[in-house]
């Protein structure tokens, strides 16, 4: 512990918060001019269902039908012998490309139902999910404040808009598509990114009776050295299983596992500079 205190994380703070800044400012871009692959369950597109006389495996089916749909295809088992398969693509010519492949395949496969469907995460649900995170950050705001002062609210909700603005940056460079686990993937990553903040701000709160003596740049930079531990176990301990799901959590789970590895690193990374970083440049420019 006192070889952490020596670490001098906050004369980084100005470098790291121009790098965060030039990030989220990158990642909007990309938002703006890219776009996200946004994957079926937002899009909608034709569901198939097919059986065998022996089913194939998953992995299979998906190689065999990426041949003539772009975009990756959810497939999954049902029922002994069956199979589900989800494109984006709506039109019947699509469908027909699709099952004529698998005949040519598999000479004992037989379409017994198909339908074209509508997106599972419609624009109602996103808008819902808008308001529900705009509510809570809100509420964060309030309790932070009443719990601490208003500064400590302001600058623990700041890294929560950072995770996620780097999160769908990366989604966006990187045209991974999105399924609706994303979701669960971001709100996920914000309650991480809150809970390493408050640590550290905690410890701020603690140390705050120091301020005279030692001034906001050692309070904070002392605090944030003696959260460190807790940070650094509490990140691996999470990015382990994380980077299992990322190597074999196949392509249904890459949403959500490259979310929440983007998420867990941004996350640890702003609530030391980003939070620390700004609560200290707030307090120098302008003291309580």
């Amino acid at each position: 512990m006192n070889a952490m205190k020596k670490i001098d994380l906050m004369g980084y703070r100005r470098p790291a918060l121009l790098v965060s800044a030039v990030v989220v400012v990158v990642s909007l871009g990309l938002l703006l001019f890219r776009g996200l692959n946004l994957g079926i369950d937002f899009t909608g597109g034709n569901v198939i269902q097919v059986e065998f006389d022996r089913r194939p495996d998953v992995a299979d089916v998906r190689e065999v039908v990426s041949t003539v749909v772009a975009k990756g295809a959810m497939i999954q088992n049902f029922g002994e012998k069956g199979v589900i398969i989800r494109t984006n693509e709506d039109t019947e010519a699509s469908r027909e490309q699709v099952v004529r492949v698998l005949r040519e395949k598999y000479a004992d496969m037989r379409v017994i139902g198909f339908e074209k469907v509508g997106p599972v995460v419609g624009k109602e649900l996103r808008n819902q999910a808008i308001v529900g995170i705009t509510i809570a950050l809100i509420a964060i705001l309030i309790y932070i404040t009443v719990r601490f002062r208003f500064r400590f609210a302001v600058v623990s909700v700041v890294p929560l808009v950072h995770d996620v603005v780097v999160a769908l940056g990366f989604f966006s460079l990187t045209q991974m598509e999105i399924s609706s686990s994303f979701i669960a993937a971001l709100l996920t990553i914000v309650g991480y990114s809150l809970n390493n903040t408050i640590i550290i701000l905690d410890r701020v709160r603690e140390n705050w009776r120091d301020l005279p003596r030692s001034g906001i740049v050692e309070l904070v930079n002392d605090s944030v050295n003696q959260t460190l531990s807790r940070t650094v176990n509490t990140t691996l301990t999470t990015l382990f299983p994380v980077i299992a799901l990322c190597v074999w959590g196949g392509p249904v789970l890459a949403a959500f596992s490259y979310a929440m590895l983007v998420g867990v690193l941004a996350g640890t990374y702003s609530s030391i500079f980003v939070a620390s970083g700004a609560l200290v440049e707030w307090w120098l420019k302008k003291p309580e």
